[in-house]
């Protein structure tokens, strides 16, 4: 007896959310269809009947996890938080030791320029987002703010957290946070 078209759906969901945090965790190549699939608990033959192609899932995987990013910003803003406080809450050692639930910028830039076009211009269209949130955020502040600068603050977050990540010595790893938070919340004027 087949799938209803409401559980393929909700396989296929199942999939996307699951290579969203794996992608970020341990990178595009780091994560194979055979383990995914398995942890979806699914059967790697199966992986064919959501997506014509690695490729696809890749696209919609990261397609997921900007979104995701995106909307963990949106409901700081929603719950009052202004710029210091998403720059506090980015750059701080719970999201740098959550990579699977953090921001994809921080997990993926260096990989998204070596992806496919659709990636690519998720990835785009995401951090045109960003500088445009971002931009809003440090005019509340700072009226003076220019993109040159919220460019600067996207650029300096994603930087400071995969930098963060990637040194062995955890001093140097707060000092990274600490220092950008510092140099970030001045910008703003606060």
């Amino acid at each position: 007896m087949g799938h209803s078209r409401q559980d393929k759906a909700a396989s296929h969901d199942r999939i996307v959310r699951i290579a969203a945090g794996r992608f970020r965790e341990a990178g595009v190549d780091g994560l194979g269809v055979a383990e995914l699939m398995q942890e979806a608990g699914l059967t790697h033959g199966g992986f064919y009947r959501h997506f014509g192609s690695r490729d696809a899932l890749v696209a919609e995987a990261l397609d997921e996890a900007l979104a995701q990013s995106r909307a963990t910003v949106a409901a700081e803003r929603e719950a009052g938080a202004g710029y210091a406080e998403i720059v506090a809450e980015y750059l701080s050692p719970a999201h740098r030791d959550a990579p699977a639930a953090g921001c994809a910028v921080a997990a993926l830039a260096s990989e998204a320029g070596r992806l496919q076009d659709r990636p690519r211009e998720a990835f785009t269209r995401h951090i045109e987002t960003s500088a445009e949130t971002f931009l809003a955020l440090l005019r509340a502040r700072n009226p003076a703010a220019t993109r040159a600068d919220a460019l600067l603050a996207v650029s300096a977050l994603a930087g400071a957290v995969a930098l963060a990540r990637a040194v062995s010595d955890p001093a140097l790893s707060d000092e990274i946070l600490q220092g950008v938070k510092e140099k970030l919340t001045a910008l703003a004027g606060a």
